[in-house]
């Protein structure tokens, strides 16, 4: 059984940083493709970033494009996404998730399988 977990959200002041970790279990972490997620109250579900099994290709969201830096780290079994300049239209649910292939192959939700329950991110002005 495949076990996704988010951690490292929380409250920060505008223009601060945070840095989210995504724990993977159950799966050879290395044999697939994984990205972030938010979900802001009332709003859709929406990309953030992505990266390649290897962490080599990599996208992100024009929203976040040079704030945000998604990485991973196979050897822990781990994501990263690394969060500067926060901004308070960044608050939001931080979702981790699997995709189905070794490179990412788009950004809508339903091309991910295993999800975390999300990790609470909270940009104070």
């Amino acid at each position: 059984q495949v076990q996704v977990v988010e951690s490292g959200g929380g409250l920060v002041q505008v223009g601060g940083s945070l840095r989210l970790s995504c724990a993977v279990s159950g799966r050879t972490f290395s044999s697939y493709a994984m990205g972030w997620f938010r979900q802001a109250p009332g709003k859709k579900r929406e990309f953030v970033a992505a990266l390649s099994w290897s962490g080599e290709s990599t996208y992100y969201a024009d929203s976040v494009k040079g704030r945000f830096t998604i990485s991973r780290d196979n050897a822990k079994n781990t994501m990263y996404l690394q969060m500067n300049s926060l901004k308070p239209e960044d608050t939001a649910v931080y979702y981790c998730a699997t995709a189905r292939g070794m490179e990412v192959s788009g950004t809508s939700p339903l091309q991910y399988d295993d999800w975390g329950q999300g990790t609470q991110v909270t940009v104070s002005s």
